[in-house]
């Protein structure tokens, strides 16, 4: 179909939007509008233009006869740390408080824009690190790890602590839980992650990191890597925690049972240096 200069804009763009982390041909755009490639070069230049300048994302390019264009979600510093401040102020509500020093997060996790801006973050913060799948615990992480897996384009691995007939074969392991130091099985279908993949892994609440820890080893079993662990809230506390390298998008730094106080910081997202050692 022969399009206007107009609505080739905002179909390449919907596309784009659409399909992030995906080597893109100039030919399928040229044959797609039947267009010059001349002319397809210069609208992903304005959509490139305009994507950097709204802090959207970037279009790289690859020469040669296998190249094509690829467009990288992102988000702008200023834009995270507004993001960030609010979800600190909501978390800080004192009916969220839960027995055991947790907080109630499902209207956070349950909120669908919400959640697909939380899952731009970490898509921005590990874009660089080669994601292949993200993987993460049922069942409350699900929304934000499926979020988190549409703007890096991979699939994502659900690991349970108890077997479903319906996913045929699977690999289980032991793991101490961190925070109540009780032995727990959890498990992963065999089909759900390929052998030497590159795994980012989702949380959305890490006390002492006992069931990170236990996915990391999960990973281990699939012959596979970890790119990356991205924490929606930590808490932080005496007891150290079974995982080092993680980031954080908030931290929640004070719980007083009796006060019902919430103190709730900002995480270590912007101690990071490859977080945005390029998005001003």
């Amino acid at each position: 179909m022969k399009f206007r200069r107009s609505g080739r804009l905002v179909d390449m763009t919907n596309y784009f939007l659409s399909h992030p982390h995906k080597q893109i041909p100039l030919t399928f755009f040229s044959e797609a509008y039947k267009s010059a490639k001349s002319s397809i070069s210069e609208d992903i230049a304005i959509i490139k233009e305009v994507f950097e300048e709204k802090r959207i994302g970037t279009i790289g390019t690859t020469a040669g006869a296998t190249g094509g264009v690829t467009f990288v979600p992102t988000v702008g510093r200023s834009k995270t740390e507004e993001l960030i401040d609010q979800l600190c102020e909501e978390l800080e509500d004192s009916e969220r408080l839960l027995p055991g020093g947790y907080l109630y997060m499902m209207d956070v996790i349950g909120d669908p824009l919400l959640t697909l801006e939380l899952g731009r973050v970490f898509a921005s913060a590990f874009r660089k690190a080669n994601v292949d799948a993200v993987m993460t615990m049922a069942t409350k992480g699900i929304p934000l790890a499926y979020a988190v897996a549409g703007h890096l384009n991979v699939p994502v691995s659900i690991v349970r602590h108890e077997h479903r007939i319906t996913e045929g074969s699977i690999v289980s392991i032991n793991y101490v839980s961190g925070s109540q130091k009780r032995i727990q099985t959890m498990s992963l279908a065999r089909r759900s992650l390929k052998p030497n993949s590159n795994v980012l892994i989702i949380d959305d609440f890490m006390k002492a990191g006992g069931t990170i820890r236990g996915m990391m080893d999960l990973v281990t079993e699939f012959q596979s890597t970890i790119a990356g662990i991205g924490v929606l809230t930590e808490a932080v506390h005496s007891e150290e925690k079974l995982v080092d390298k993680y980031v954080s998008l908030t931290k929640l730094t004070e719980v007083d049972i009796k006060t019902k106080k919430i103190k709730v910081e900002r995480g270590n997202l912007f101690d990071i240096p490859f977080s945005y050692e390029d998005i001003k």
